[in-house]
């Protein structure tokens, strides 16, 4: 064949395809309009479950750890990190007063000599100002009791001077008698003067007695002048600047005696207040020595009663500090820190992280079922007794989205093989229905804020509201809008999936026990109903739409 018949041929077999092609197309559409219907058509490979109607038990399955109801938590009590120098067994029965922890306090030690002689030179600033405070109480006593005599000595002398018979009048007295003297005097010598003239005129006395006598008259008049003066100075300068002098001294004394007062004051109370310091800082330096000797002692730790040494690195639930060491001998801890678990009885509890999905179905009294990893085989029942109020900040810190609420069960029951830290199961029931509906939970879907289930009818899928109870993470419990028998689908329409239920728990082999099981499980449902729900505080949450895929947290690490 030639390359021309050869590319002719060619495109005449493409023509051909594009034709049926064409045809093919047309006759889809021809026979999609007369199937045409408002419901989707089913498809073979969709996975369906017939909705059952029997007993139903509600529950929650957690991971937990075994602890001990009482017991009492050691600690770190030394300030800042500090390093162990010697450890006791972990898994060692003490008695009371044994030595458990013993931590290096060597700088404590020194830093207690260096405190010690704070405490001596503080104690010595004490003394000193105490005995400060004394002087200044005599000086100022004394400054005063001198300056109140002062001030009496110049009233005193002001009285005395400005007094009926005071100097002042002593004085003019003194002056007066002087003048009066002196004019007798003068009288007296006028009189010898006269008679001496008249002796001298007769020529009986010579001319120098003559002279004399009137001497004597002119020297008594000078004396009555100056004691005249004299008085007229007294009176009008001398007594005028005396008194003004002595009430200047009053009101001087006066002042004085204020200001001693005020100085012995001030002294006393700046004394009183250096005292006061230097007594506030002895009793600071005091403290910090007790301090330090409190520290030293805290070194050791003792047991302070009987019971099983558990290193609190075993007993803690994994936790942020995942990397965290054993605790060890030479192992640095800091303050605060949770050294050693030390259980004071045989009571143990459960401790469990409830999610906030599950908060609604919770209440305190609810039964649990727990069973422990190490002890095979062997279940325990339990209630629950207390939820968080507020979520765990680990978990947060973690994973800023996820909200768990730390939870604890009790047991009922004392078993002595139980020990701190053993990992376990925890479910507890919350429901049980003897005669109920359900279906998977991945079969319900929130359609528009609604609890919806498609229905398999025939060929046809139907969408259907339905109203939902509570549900286990496996099965939910449908209370209106399902009948038994019907078919749902296990996916969304138009998405092909397929599912498996998952097998039932583990069933006690004993079919006397597990109706033992059965019958306190719903005894325990029924007290819980009647207690008091504020009992346990649970945090206020909005209400959630079940849980739409089947999400086992008890399996969770």
């Amino acid at each position: 064949m030639s390359n021309l018949e050869a590319s002719t041929s060619k495109k005449n077999w493409i023509k051909s395809l594009v034709v049926l092609g064409v045809l093919l197309v047309v006759a889809g559409l021809v026979v999609g309009f007369m199937k045409r219907d408002d419901a989707p058509e089913a498809t073979t490979d969709q996975a369906t479950f017939a909705a059952r109607r029997g007993p139903l038990t509600i529950s929650v399955l957690e991971s937990g750890t075994i602890k001990a109801r009482e017991q009492i938590i050691l600690k770190s009590e030394v300030e800042g990190r500090s390093t162990i120098i010697t450890l006791i067994d972990e898994g060692e029965r003490v008695k009371k007063g044994d030595l458990l922890v013993e931590l290096d306090v060597t700088e404590l030690i020194d830093e207690r000599i260096d405190q010690e002689i704070s405490v001596q030179n503080a104690e010595a600033d004490y003394i000193n100002a105490r005995e400060n405070l004394a002087v200044v109480i005599n000086q100022g006593q004394s400054d005063i009791e001198k300056a109140e005599l002062t001030l009496e000595f110049a009233v005193e002398d002001l009285r005395q001077y400005d007094t009926n018979d005071g100097l002042f009048a002593k004085d003019l007295k003194q002056i007066e008698a002087e003048i009066q003297l002196a004019q007798e005097e003068l009288q007296r010598a006028r009189d010898v003067n006269e008679w001496s003239e008249r002796l001298y005129k007769e020529k009986y006395i010579s001319e120098s007695e003559y002279l004399a006598d009137k001497l004597t008259v002119n020297r008594n008049q000078l004396d009555v002048d100056l004691a005249v003066s004299d008085l007229k100075i007294l009176k009008e300068f001398t007594y005028k600047r005396q008194i003004a002098q002595l009430k200047s001294d009053a009101r001087q004394a006066e002042m004085a005696l204020e200001r001693t007062k005020r100085k012995a004051k001030a002294d006393q109370a700046q004394a009183e207040a250096s005292l006061i310091a230097r007594e506030a800082e002895l009793k600071r330096q005091k403290t910090k020595l007790a301090k330090i000797e409190e520290q030293i002692s805290k070194g050791k730790i003792y047991a302070p009663a009987d019971g099983l040494v558990i290193y609190a690195t075993t007993a803690q639930r994994g936790g942020w500090r995942r990397d965290q060491e054993p605790l060890d001998e030479g192992q640095e801890v800091w303050e605060r820190q949770e050294l050693i678990y030390l259980p004071v009885g045989t009571s143990t509890l459960a401790e469990v992280d409830i999610h906030e999905a599950s908060l609604k179905k919770m209440r305190k009294g609810l039964p649990a079922i727990i069973t422990v990893d190490a002890l095979s085989g062997q279940r325990f029942m339990g209630h629950l007794e207390f939820i968080a109020p507020l979520p765990d900040p680990t978990s947060m810190w973690m994973n800023p989205d996820l909200r768990i609420y730390n939870a604890q069960v009790y047991l009922d029951s004392e078993e002595s093989a139980l020990r701190t830290g053993m990992s376990c199961k925890v479910e507890i029931v919350v429901e049980q229905y003897q005669d109920a509906i359900y279906v998977p939970v991945q079969a319900v879907l929130s359609v528009a804020g609604e609890p919806t289930v498609y229905i398999l009818e025939g060929n046809t899928i139907s969408e259907r509201t339905v109203e939902i109870g509570f549900d286990n993470n496996r099965m939910v419990h449908i209370t209106a809008g399902l009948d038994e028998g019907e078919q749902v689908l296990l996916s969304p329409p138009l998405k092909a999936a397929t599912a498996s239920e998952e097998g039932e728990g583990a069933q006690s082999s004993d079919p006397e026990q597990e109706a033992l099981f059965q019958q306190r499980i719903r005894e325990q449902i029924e007290a819980s109903r009647q207690s008091n729900p504020e009992d346990l505080k649970l945090p206020q949450t909005e209400e959630a739409v079940p849980v739409e895929v089947n999400d086992r947290r008890g399996d969770r690490p």
